[in-house]
């Protein structure tokens, strides 16, 4: 295998499915792709199972020409970055090392830029495209949609607005084309040196939006509060499951004895903390996402600020905020299981509280169901895995 072998591999393995997200070498298996949250094996070419001097030469094939890129993986054993089959498709790359092999995850990257509607997302997350300043969070496992979600959102913000708009992505993923905004994305690695050195840079540059791929540790954190207190509209990811372990991991992030001004600066910055979990469709017909949304009111403020305590949780301001624009995982996994977009066994297994689901549903289904459910086995205890996993399985 030669470098140039390396596209129509590619080409071979984008045909066996339009629904692939993801593409995986590695050693011991064949090419294998992922469809739907599945990974199944494909024989592009005639490839079987790959050998280590394989996976290394796809390796290379995509480091080629990306000194920056080879040199962090001889570091540190692993390296992001982007590549592209010429006018056909692009993905996010991340090469590891592994037990002295390399291995490689592709992740598809559309060449169109969603929309709120094409993603079947809650309508009322375009209100984020009016806000002039905060921070704005996307959570969720690897593979939940959080970068769909923010391009769609920059998206609008292109459309509707005439701002500067910087990104900071490692590596880029969605290309945007000015409209009536103005948009600059800076690559890690190739244009920036790290998040931090470019969010400074950027506050020098005059944007009024500011998206940062992920907010991976305290200087970046930091950084990206001054930068939603001075004005800025900041979107950024986390990798947590639920707006409750989002604050936690950012207040985690600081001293102890600074918990409470951190308290008071997130709870005065932020403008919505938006989880995202992707669930089968019941006609097996992809995933659906079911979103949690965490808006700002005074009480979900006050509830950041000192602290959550029984009867006072965000949880509790989410599912009485509905009014508002607030909903809950569990709420919104029951109503996917009645209308039937999702299994019961699906649902549960993505639930934040697997019982106190069940038992909502029985309560308020009709006696067809509540007898069918009585028939369920219970939910999967912790440790059990349920068909497509918990979510602590997705957890990083």
């Amino acid at each position: 295998m030669s470098f140039f072998d390396l596209p129509p591999i590619i080409e071979r393995m984008l045909l066996v499915s339009d629904k692939i997200s993801d593409l995986n070498f590695s050693v011991g298996q064949p090419p294998q792709v992922e469809i739907n949250g599945k990974l199944t094996p494909v024989q592009p070419l005639g490839l079987q199972k790959l050998s280590p001097y394989q996976t290394e030469i796809i390796a290379m094939s995509l480091m080629d020409g990306n000194p920056e890129a080879a040199e962090r993986l001889a570091n540190t054993g692993t390296a992001d970055l982007s590549y592209s089959l010429p006018s056909r498709t692009r993905f996010r790359v991340n090469i590891f090392q592994q037990r002295g092999t390399y291995s490689i995850v592709m992740r598809v990257i559309p060449t169109e830029v969603p929309t709120i509607k094409s993603l079947g997302l809650p309508p009322q997350l375009a209100e984020i495209s009016d806000l002039r300043n905060g921070i704005v969070l996307l959570t969720g496992p690897t593979g939940s949609g959080k970068s769909s979600t923010l391009a769609a959102i920059i998206d609008l913000i292109n459309e509707q607005k005439h701002y500067h708009v910087i990104t900071i992505e490692d590596p880029i993923e969605f290309l945007h084309t000015h409209k009536n905004s103005t948009i600059n994305q800076r690559e890690v690695g190739s244009d920036t040196r790290d998040f931090p050195s470019a969010l400074r840079a950027a506050l020098r540059q005059a944007p009024k939006v500011i998206l940062i791929g992920e907010m991976r540790d305290f200087e970046t954190t930091e950084i990206a509060l001054e930068a939603a207190e001075t004005g800025h509209l900041v979107l950024s990811t986390l990798h947590t499951i639920d707006a409750s372990k989002t604050i936690d991991r950012i207040i985690g992030l600081y001293p102890k004895n600074e918990e409470q001004v951190i308290r008071t600066r997130l709870s005065q910055t932020f403008r919505y903390i938006v989880s995202q979990r992707l669930i089968p469709r019941a006609d097996g017909k992809g995933r659906v996402a079911a979103v949690e949304i965490l808006k700002s009111s005074p009480r979900t403020r006050e509830y950041i600020e000192v602290g959550e305590s029984e009867g006072k949780s965000l949880l509790d301001a989410m599912r009485d905020g509905k009014l508002d624009g607030m909903q809950d995982f569990d709420t919104v996994i029951k109503d996917l299981i009645q209308r039937k977009v999702v299994t019961m066994e699906d649902g549960l297994a993505f639930a934040t509280n697997q019982n106190n689901l069940l038992l909502s549903l029985k309560g308020l289904s009709s006696t067809e169901d509540f007898i069918r459910a009585e028939a369920m086995p219970p939910p999967p205890v912790t440790g059990a895995k349920p068909k497509y996993g918990s979510m602590l399985d997705m957890i990083e």
